[in-house]
């Protein structure tokens, strides 16, 4: 499993937008966690460090989601993320709206 699977996920999808934010997340992620290595879970593009899953994304018919591989995500940043819809595993976003650099770097363990 490898970057270019994820390169494959991305210009699969349809929409344009769809793909430009993701990309733009998937940059974002990377300028955080440049160790990452990318590759696919479940179907969806992941990042893992030192073999442990950080985060993955995935696109949807009128979603975008941001998948944070860990359950205690969600609690920690609760009223910084209240415009987002959220489930235990899930951050769903607008498909034309870019996650906010600060919340994924607290998120990923970055504290700039």
């Amino acid at each position: 499993m490898s970057k270019s699977e994820v390169d494959r996920y991305l210009a699969s999808l349809e929409q344009p937008k769809k793909r430009a934010t993701l990309e733009a997340l998937r940059r974002t992620i990377l300028d955080i966690l440049p160790e990452a290595e990318q590759w696919m879970s479940y179907g969806l593009p992941a990042f893992r460090v030192q073999g442990k899953v950080i985060a993955g994304f995935a696109a949807f018919t009128n979603h975008l989601s941001y998948l944070p591989h860990s359950g205690s995500v969600f609690t920690e940043l609760d009223g910084e993320l209240s415009q987002y819809k959220t489930s235990k595993g899930a951050l769903q976003f607008p498909i034309d709206t870019s996650l906010p650099k600060a919340e994924l770097s607290r998120n990923l363990g970055d504290d700039d």
